[in-house]
Formats: structure tokens, C-alpha cells, sequence
């Protein structure tokens, strides 16, 4: 897959971020924006997104937060946290509690940032193509039990 298809969801409270991340990034991956976790929220239920990135101190949710909210739903996009604050704890939350990929200062690297969203799409295609393999090997099991079950009964 070009790097294109990959859908990236980024949210962030500050919107020169959402717009600094825009110019360096729409070119190279196709990238919608959130100004909040509602925001964004609506945006999964429309689209489907290999990644997610969001800013850790957002009003009324944090990122680790969201990220939790949405693990049930959304288990499938991977999630890269970015932050300004520096907060061990935050990023003990973050892979406890949010499952993330990765966590990043403010302000990132552009270079640094693109590397690890092509690591992280890997990721996400290695472990869709896993889940896939794993139910096509259920069912042929399932037809071999099958083809097993009419040889025994005949």
C-alpha cells in the first residue's frame, strides 16, 4: 500500500498543531484532524483509520484517556501519543491503559514522525493480515472437521 492510503486521525486541542501537522504530513498520508475527543469520535464512526496520534493534555479528556475509550470499538488503528510535558507517568498510562505504539515530545520531529508512522502502518498491516490468516485457517479446519465427520459416518 502507497503511503497515501494510509488514513491517519490526529487530535490535538491547539489548532496551530492540527495545522502544522496537516502541512507536513497531507502530501505523504491522508490525514484528518480533531479539535477534541468528541470531534474525533465522530470522525471514527465515518472513517476508518490505520492511525491515530493524539496530544496527551487535551480539555476534558486526555489522550491516554480517549485512547482507552476507544479500545473496545476501535481496536485496530494504532496509537502514537504526543505531548509537551514530560510525565513518566503519562507514559506508563499511555502503554498501560491505551495500548499506544509510541510516545513523542513536542514539538516533533517531522523526519522522526513520518519513520515511525510507516513503522506503525506496518505494524497495523502485519497484525490485519494475521487476523485474516487466523480466520482462514479456522474455517479450512472447519472443513477438514467436517470432511473428517462424513468420511467417519460413511
Amino acid at each position: 500500500m502507497s503511503a497515501q492510503h494510509i488514513h491517519i486521525l490526529y487530535i490535538d486541542d491547539e489548532i496551530h498543531n492540527l495545522n502544522a501537522f496537516k502541512a507536513s504530513f497531507r502530501r505523504i498520508y491522508t490525514v484528518q484532524t480533531a479539535e477534541s475527543a468528541e470531534d474525533a469520535y465522530k470522525l471514527l464512526e465515518d472513517h476508518e483509520f490505520h492511525i491515530i496520534i493524539s496530544d496527551q493534555r487535551m480539555p476534558r479528556m486526555t489522550g491516554i484517556e480517549f485512547f482507552e475509550s476507544i479500545l473496545n470499538k476501535y481496536p485496530e488503528p494504532i496509537r502514537i501519543l504526543l505531548t509537551g510535558y514530560a510525565d513518566i507517568n503519562a507514559v506508563i498510562d499511555a502503554i498501560n491503559k491505551g495500548q499506544v505504539y509510541k510516545y513523542f515530545s513536542k514539538p516533533w520531529n517531522d523526519e522522526e514522525l513520518r519513520h515511525n508512522i510507516e513503522k506503525a502502518y506496518e505494524v497495523y498491516a502485519l497484525r490485519k493480515e494475521n487476523r485474516e490468516l487466523t480466520e482462514k485457517l479456522l474455517s479450512v479446519n472447519e472443513q477438514l472437521e467436517f470432511l473428517l465427520r462424513q468420511k467417519l459416518i460413511s
